[in-house]
C-alpha cells in the first residue's frame, strides 16, 4: 500500500496527490497543562441544550469552504488506560512492612479484571480541510512536486523539497481556517503521531492496534525546517500492508487442498468456482494483512437518505453508538454556496417541466414521483433564499466496520446495514469498491471518482440534524470505575472523581434520587469507599436499625474506622465540650431552641441564649453546666425572665432525665474524638434507637409538639450529630472528606436541617468536602439540591417524583420517553442482571444511562447489599466488634505505596 503522505509539519499534510491539507481534532478534551476542558455533551440532553448544540453545528458547516473531509474513529481503549486515569493524582506513601495490599490497588486489579478482553473504544473526531494559497505559482509548485514525488523513487532520485515559503504560507491559510472555525465547537491542531495513528488505526482494524493514548503523548514523525527546507521521517514502514479485496478467510473457505497461494490471492488465476470458496460478490470485504496479522473490513456508503426525517430521529451517528461493536465513518463534504445551488436548483426544475410535459402526451400521465420531487425541490429552493449564508452540503458518507473474521465482518456489516434500513437509510456495500473506500478513509487522499454516485444533497441545517459532530460522553476523566455507560454498545468504563470536584472549581455534593430497592445506598457506598481508598475521609450516619453502614464499614476500611453508636451513650457529643469559641455556642444554642421548640426572638429565646453565652465564658463548658445557669437565673432574676429561666431549666431537666439524650448531657462521659485529618478512614455514627417523628408531623407544628418525648430528642440529637459531621468534615481542607446521608428527609423536614444543609453545600468546596445525599424524592434534598453538581436518578416508579427526578438531572420532565424509562426502564424489579442502573449527571452536565457495578473485592461484596436473603454477611451489633471506640483514635497506618503508572498495564 502506497502511503498518502509525503510531509507533515505540525498539523499541515502534505500528500502525494498534490495538496496540503490542515488536520484538526474536534472535542480534544483537556490541553497539556489540564486547565481548561471543554463541557461534553451526554447521550440526554435538553432541548435547549440541544438547539444550542445544533446552532454551533450548523454555524460550522457554514464557515467552512470547498471539500473538508470528517473521520469519527474508533479509537480503542486498553484497560491499563483505565488503571492509570483511576491512579492519576494519589499521592504514593511508604510501604508498611506486614500490611496488605493498598485498598486503592485492589479497586485498580479488580478493575483490569473485570475490563480484561472486553471491547472497549471512545469516538475521536477529526477535521481536514484543504488547504489553498493565493499564490498561484504555490498551487502549480505542489501539483508538480507531487507529480515528481510519484516518479522520482523509479528514477531513483530525490522528491522535490518543500520550501520555508511554501510551509509559511500554508499555515497562514491554516490561520485564517481556524479564524473563521473560532466560535463553534471547540478544536485544536492534531499532533504529527496523532496523523500517524489515523493511519495505524485503519490498518489494525479488527486486531491490536496502536493506542492513541500513546500518539496523544508522542512528539515522533514530525518534519522540520532545516536548511530552507522541510525535512520529514519516511512514512515508508506504515504502508508495510496488503490490501486484498474479497479475501479469502480459512475458517470460511475449505483451502486445505490448494498448493499455492497465488491461486487465492490473485484475481483470475483460477476460476473461482473451481474452488471451494463463495462467489466473489458474496465476498464484500478488504482483507488487510499487516505484521500484527489479518483483519477484515468492511465498507458500506450511503446511497439513499429519506427525504424528511423528524429531528428526534435525525441524529443518524448517534445511533451508531447503540451497536454492540464500533464503527468508524468518514464524510467526505463539498461545501456549494447558496447562489450556486439556487442555480442547480433551477436547472432541475426546469427539467422536471420538460418530462412532465412528456408525460403529458402519455395516457398514462405523469407520475405522482415527478410531483414529490418538484415539492422537494420548492422546498429547497426557498430555503436555500431564506439566508445568504446558506450552503448545499454534497456529502459521501463511509461507514466501516471490522472484526478479526470475515464472518463477524460480515455480520457486523449486515447488523449495521439492518439499522440504518430501519431509520429509512439505505446503506450498500459495493462489490470492487472495497479498497477505494477504505482509502477515502485515510488523510490525504483525494475522493476517487467512482463513488460520487453516492452523493446526497442537503441543506446545511439538515446535515447537521446527523449529529456527524457530536460526541457524547458520560462520567468525568478520571476517578473510580463506577460502572459502564449503558447508552454505548460496546464495554465503555463511567468514572466519577467527586474528591477532585473542588480542584476544578465544582461542587462535590451529590444528591441521589429513587425508589426502595432501586441502589441508592449500594450507589452511595461505592463513592464512600473510593473516597476514603484514594486517600480521603468519609463521615456516615448509619439511620438503619441493622446499621448496614456500621456492617459496611468494618470490612470495607477494616483497621481504618471508628463506630459511634448514639443509643448507647459510650461518649458524650456535647457541642460545648467538643468545639471551642463560636462554633460549640451555635450547635448548643441551635439544638436546644430545636429540642425544646422555642422561637430564637422570643422571650425564652433571649434567656437560652444568655444561659449558653454564660456556660461557654465558664472554665469547663456543656450543655450540663447550661442548666445549672438557668436554675440560677430562675432564683436570682425577677418577672417574666425568671418564669422563662424556670421553665426551660425544666424542660431541660425533663430531656436530661432520658437515657437518649444522655450522651449530651452527661457530663461524666467523655467527649468523643472525631479526628477526620489522620486517624480514620471512615468515621459512622449509628442512630439506631433513636425515633423520629413521622414525616406528615413536620408540616404542622401543632402535631410536632405533640409527638413523644423520644421522637423529638432523636430529632433534635440528629441534628446535633449531623452539625458535628459538618464541623469535622471542615476541619482540614487539604484532605477531602465526604459527609453521607441516606434518607435525607429526616433533616431537610426541619428549618434547622435544612440550614445545615445548606452550609455544607454552599461551604463544602472551599472546604475540600462533600455531601453524598440519597432521597426517595428530590425534593426532599432541600430547596438547594441544585447547588449538587452530581446527581443520580435511580427507578422511579411514581411519575410525579419521577417529573421531580427528571428535573433534578436538568431534562425535561414532560418528555414521554424519558417519563417512560425512568419508572419502568431502569432497573426493572425481579431482573438481577439490570441492577443498579442510573440516569447519572456530572459537573460538565453530562448526562447518560449507566449501570453501577460492585468490585469483585471480598470487602466489599460481601457487606454492600442490604436485600434480605443476599447478604453475604450477617450484620453484627457494633458492641461484639473490635473496632475502638469514637472517643479512641485507632492506631494510624501507613498506607502502602501505589504502584507506579510504569507498573500498570
Amino acid at each position: 500500500m502506497r502511503v498518502p503522505i509525503r510531509h507533515i509539519a505540525g498539523h499541515l499534510i502534505w500528500s502525494t496527490h498534490g495538496s496540503v491539507w490542515a488536520l484538526y481534532r474536534l472535542h480534544p478534551g483537556p490541553d497539556p497543562q489540564g486547565q481548561q476542558e471543554e463541557t461534553v455533551q451526554g447521550t440526554y440532553v435538553p432541548a435547549a441544550v440541544h438547539d444550542e448544540q445544533l446552532a454551533k453545528i450548523t454555524h460550522l458547516v457554514r464557515s467552512l469552504t470547498g471539500a473538508p473531509r470528517l473521520f469519527g474513529l474508533c479509537a480503542q481503549v486498553d484497560p491499563g488506560e483505565i488503571a492509570l486515569r483511576m491512579i492519576e493524582g494519589i499521592e504514593p506513601a511508604q510501604t508498611a512492612p506486614g500490611d496488605g495490599p493498598h485498598p486503592w490497588v485492589e479497586n485498580v486489579e479488580a478493575t483490569l479484571d473485570l475490563l480484561d478482553d472486553q471491547e472497549m473504544h471512545h469516538r475521536t473526531l477529526w477535521l481536514a480541510i484543504p488547504l489553498q494559497t493565493e499564490t498561484a505559482g504555490l498551487q502549480v509548485s505542489a501539483s508538480l512536486s507531487a507529480a515528481w514525488a510519484e516518479l522520482s523513487p523509479m528514477l531513483g532520485m530525490r522528491p522535490t523539497p518543500v520550501s520555508r515559503r511554501e510551509v509559511s504560507a500554508y499555515r497562514e491559510q491554516a490561520f485564517r481556517v481556524e479564524a473563521a472555525l473560532a466560535g463553534g465547537i471547540a478544536f485544536r491542531p492534531a499532533r504529527p503521531a496523532e496523523i500517524v495513528w489515523m493511519i495505524q488505526h485503519a490498518l489494525h482494524r479488527g486486531l491490536a492496534e496502536p493506542l492513541l493514548a500513546e500518539a496523544e503523548a508522542s512528539d515522533l514523525y514530525g518534519g522540520q525546517i532545516r536548511q530552507g527546507v522541510l525535512r520529514s521521517p519516511s512514512y515508508a514502514d506504515l504502508g508495510q500492508a496488503r490490501l486484498q479485496e474479497g479475501g479469502i478467510d480459512p475458517a470460511l473457505d475449505d483451502v486445505e487442498d490448494l498448493k499455492s497461494a497465488g491461486q487465492i490471492t490473485r484475481s483470475g488465476r483460477k476460476a473461482w468456482w473451481r474452488l471451494n470458496t463463495a462467489s466473489p460478490l458474496r465476498r464484500r470485504w478488504l482483507q488487510v494483512e499487516t505484521d500484527a496479522g489479518t483483519g477484515y473490513q468492511a465498507q458500506l456508503t450511503l446511497a439513499e437518505c429519506p427525504p424528511a426525517v423528524s429531528q428526534d430521529s435525525a441524529d443518524l451517528f448517534a445511533q451508531l453508538e447503540t451497536l454492540d461493536f464500533p464503527v468508524d465513518y468518514t464524510v467526505d463534504l463539498t461545501l456549494v454556496p447558496a447562489e450556486k445551488a439556487r442555480d442547480q436548483v433551477r436547472r432541475k426544475k426546469n427539467e422536471l417541466i420538460d418530462q412532465a410535459d412528456q408525460y403529458d402526451a402519455r395516457p398514462t400521465g405523469m407520475p405522482a414521483s415527478l410531483t414529490d420531487a418538484a415539492r422537494d425541490l420548492g422546498e429547497l429552493d426557498a430555503r436555500l433564499s431564506r439566508t445568504s449564508v446558506e450552503v448545499e452540503v454534497q456529502s459521501v458518507t463511509v461507514l466501516t466496520v471490522w472484526g478479526p473474521t470475515a464472518a463477524v465482518c460480515d455480520a457486523r456489516a449486515r447488523a449495521l446495514a439492518a439499522l440504518l434500513g430501519g431509520a429509512d437509510y439505505r446503506a450498500v456495500r459495493p462489490a470492487g469498491l472495497q479498497e477505494a473506500l477504505f482509502t477515502l478513509g485515510l488523510p490525504g487522499t483525494v475522493r476517487p471518482g467512482t463513488v460520487r454516485e453516492f452523493t446526497q444533497h442537503q441543506v446545511s441545517e439538515d446535515w447537521a440534524l446527523g449529529g456527524a459532530f457530536t460526541a457524547s460522553e458520560v462520567g468525568d476523566p478520571s476517578g473510580m470505575f463506577l460502572g459502564i455507560d449503558l447508552d454505548c454498545g460496546t464495554t465503555r468504563p463511567v468514572m466519577v472523581n467527586v474528591a477532585d470536584a473542588p480542584k476544578v472549581d465544582a461542587s462535590a455534593s451529590m444528591g441521589i434520587v429513587g425508589d426502595l430497592g432501586a441502589g441508592k445506598s449500594v450507589l452511595e457506598k461505592l463513592i464512600a469507599e473510593a473516597v476514603w481508598a484514594r486517600g480521603g475521609c468519609a463521615i456516615c450516619i448509619d439511620r438503619t436499625p441493622v446499621r448496614e453502614w456500621a456492617t459496611f464499614a468494618r470490612t470495607a476500611a477494616k483497621g481504618r474506622v471508628q463506630i459511634l453508636d448514639a443509643a448507647k451513650a459510650e461518649v458524650s457529643i456535647d457541642p460545648l465540650r467538643m468545639f471551642d469559641g463560636p462554633e460549640g455556642r451555635h450547635y448548643a444554642l441551635s439544638y436546644l431552641t430545636l429540642q425544646l421548640g422555642i422561637g430564637p426572638m422570643s422571650t425564652n429565646g433571649e434567656v437560652l441564649h444568655h444561659a449558653v453565652e454564660q456556660t461557654a465564658a465558664h472554665a469547663q463548658p456543656s450543655m450540663h453546666r447550661v442548666l445549672q445557669v438557668l436554675e440560677e437565673m430562675a432564683a436570682r432574676e425577677a418577672g417574666k425572665r425568671q418564669d422563662a429561666a424556670a421553665t426551660l431549666a425544666g424542660l431541660i431537666r425533663v430531656v436530661a432525665s432520658n437515657s437518649l439524650a444522655a450522651m449530651v448531657f452527661d457530663p461524666t462521659l467523655p467527649p468523643v474524638r472525631l479526628d477526620a485529618s489522620s486517624s480514620s478512614d471512615m468515621i459512622v455514627i449509628t442512630t439506631a434507637g433513636l425515633k423520629l417523628p413521622p414525616k406528615a408531623a413536620f408540616d404542622k407544628p401543632e402535631v410536632l409538639h405533640q409527638q413523644p418525648l423520644e421522637a423529638l430528642i432523636g430529632r433534635a440529637v440528629l441534628y446535633l450529630i449531623a452539625a458535628i459531621a459538618r464541623q469535622t468534615a471542615f476541619e482540614d481542607p487539604e484532605r477531602f472528606t465526604a459527609v453521607v446521608l441516606d434518607e435525607l428527609y429526616w433533616l431537610t423536614s426541619s428549618a434547622e436541617g435544612t440550614a445545615l444543609v445548606h452550609e455544607i453545600l454552599h461551604d463544602g468546596r472551599k472546604h475540600g468536602a462533600g455531601l453524598l445525599a440519597a432521597s426517595h424524592d428530590a425534593e426532599e434534598l432541600g430547596p438547594d439540591r441544585g447547588l449538587m453538581a452530581y446527581r443520580a436518578l435511580a427507578r422511579t416508579a411514581d411519575r410525579e417524583r419521577a417529573r421531580r427526578g427528571l428535573e433534578f438531572v436538568g431534562l425535561d420532565q414532560s418528555d414521554p420517553e424519558l417519563l417512560r424509562l425512568v419508572t419502568t426502564g431502569l432497573s426493572p424489579v425481579g431482573q438481577r442482571d439490570r441492577e443498579g442502573e442510573f440516569l447519572l449527571t456530572c459537573p460538565r452536565q453530562n448526562t447518560g444511562r449507566v449501570k453501577a457495578i460492585i468490585p469483585r473485592i471480598a470487602r466489599i461484596a460481601t457487606s454492600i447489599t442490604t436485600t434480605p436473603g443476599r447478604r453475604t454477611s450477617p450484620a453484627t451489633h457494633p458492641s461484639s466488634a473490635s473496632e475502638p471506640l469514637a472517643g479512641e483514635a485507632p492506631v494510624a497506618r501507613p498506607k502502602e505505596q501505589v504502584r507506579s503508572k510504569e507498573q500498570v498495564r
